[in-house]
């Protein structure tokens, strides 16, 4: 398996997929094409029906200029690779094309590059599931955060110790921040809200309160544009803060604690980025929302002091709990239903952890097997349900404002 640091990637949002990929993508056409006179980029599927509720003509349109840029939307077709696909064309003076690029936004922020020469992942882990990671630190007496030292390097601290600096600031940024997003919607921002109300609660609404609103925080910087932290996408980005910024203060973890979690955290995305899938418009939201709760419920039950064992189940329970979660996002943008699954996933893995860290770690279906389910399921789920906005919420959503218009 690759590195973590492919997992956790700085950057602004709205979406790992639809923003950071394809800008990265075209950052990489321009290097390898700098004397184009033009450009020409067609976005296809997923990439394109959601494209500009994601900003991703603008994230394009940053690196290759607007002036010089044209970008072709075809939503109806899908390249044979991925559903977030995209093409340059580099063309001269006259507008002939002098080369052109496939490449898919595979999730994450992460690009490839189809038919091209460029160089796999480095791999860092030597072992391909959680199981086999599972049984060798049982075997051997260590933790998982050791694992990723073992295979990462010393080195690794200083990055996630860098990861969690801007976390906090994403959490502190969206307390302190209100008015409304951007886009068609017209959403309101309430971190700061749940937050005020949270504080002058009781102790029994305390923990539900506090990480919804840290959950809230991130999400809705990332829906702002604001600079986050993948984990493992930018539509899944206030789970991870948002567990940690808790229980940083409710169990005052040392700092090298918060990082031994991250580090399983990690582990467990890059897992599931492996062997299944993070991306949305692969297998639906199951595999953003649902791919961060199994990693914020890893990293609480190692927080809370649980064992390797804890650790797999809580992860386990993550996910499973979302199975088959569509990604039906309203008008393309990453805000309605996005900004409150984080919410909602941020105290299920505080849940699940808990769960997890009262029992013996023992369970029939092992995680592993529970990512295999998710792959499967999401590639069984209709495209509409996909990150294509023509079903579910979307579709209603949608339905609902023609008629009103219509109405007018």
């Amino acid at each position: 398996m690759e590195s973590i640091r492919e997992l956790y990637r700085i950057g602004v949002g709205p979406s790992s997929s639809h923003t950071m990929g394809p800008k990265k993508a075209a950052e990489t056409f321009l290097e390898r094409n700098p004397e184009a006179a033009s450009f020409r980029v067609t976005l296809y599927g997923s990439l394109a029906a959601t494209g500009k509720g994601h900003l991703t003509d603008w994230a394009v349109l940053q690196v290759l200029g607007n002036e010089r840029t044209e970008v072709i939307w075809k939503p109806e077709v899908e390249l044979p690779e991925h559903p977030n696909g995209l093409e340059f064309e580099a063309l001269d003076g006259e507008g002939a094309v002098t080369a052109s690029w496939q490449a898919y936004s595979v999730g994450g922020g992460a690009v490839r590059g189809a038919g091209d020469d460029e160089e796999p992942p480095v791999q860092v882990y030597d072992l391909p599931d959680l199981t086999s990671i599972m049984e060798m630190c049982e075997e051997k007496g260590l933790t998982y955060w050791e694992y990723v030292e073992q295979c990462e390097g010393p080195e690794i601290w200083e990055f996630l110790r860098e990861v969690w600096q801007v976390m906090q600031d994403a959490v502190r940024r969206g307390l302190d921040t209100q008015g409304v997003l951007p886009g068609s919607i017209g959403l309101k921002r309430q971190a700061w809200s749940y937050y005020k109300k949270a504080k002058l609660s009781g102790p029994d609404i305390q923990q539900t309160g506090k990480v919804t609103a840290y959950a809230l925080a991130v999400s809705e910087e990332n829906a702002g544009g604001g600079t986050i932290v993948t984990a493992p996408t930018c539509g899944a980005a206030g789970i991870v803060p948002a567990v940690l910024y808790y229980l940083r203060e409710s169990q005052e973890p040392t700092e090298n604690e918060i990082l031994h979690a991250l580090a399983t955290a990690g582990l467990i995305g890059t897992i599931i980025k492996q062997n299944g899938s993070i991306s949305g418009a692969e297998v639906g939201c199951q595999g953003e929302v649902g791919s961060a709760c199994a990693m914020a419920s890893a990293a609480a039950t190692q927080i809370m002091g649980g064992s390797v064992r804890q650790i797999e189940y809580a992860a386990e329970m993550g996910l499973e709990h979302h199975l088959g979660l569509t990604c039906d996002p309203v008008d393309g943008l990453v805000q309605i239903p996005c900004i409150e699954r984080n919410a909602c996933a941020s105290s299920r893995a505080l849940s699940r952890a808990q769960m997890a860290y009262l029992s013996d770690g023992r369970h029939r279906i092992p995680f592993d097997e529970v990512v295999q389910v998710m792959k499967q399921t999401g590639h069984d789920l209709p495209s509409l349900y996909r990150e294509t906005s023509t079903g579910g919420l979307a579709k209603v959503y949608g339905d609902r404002m023609k008629n009103i218009q219509g109405g007018c």
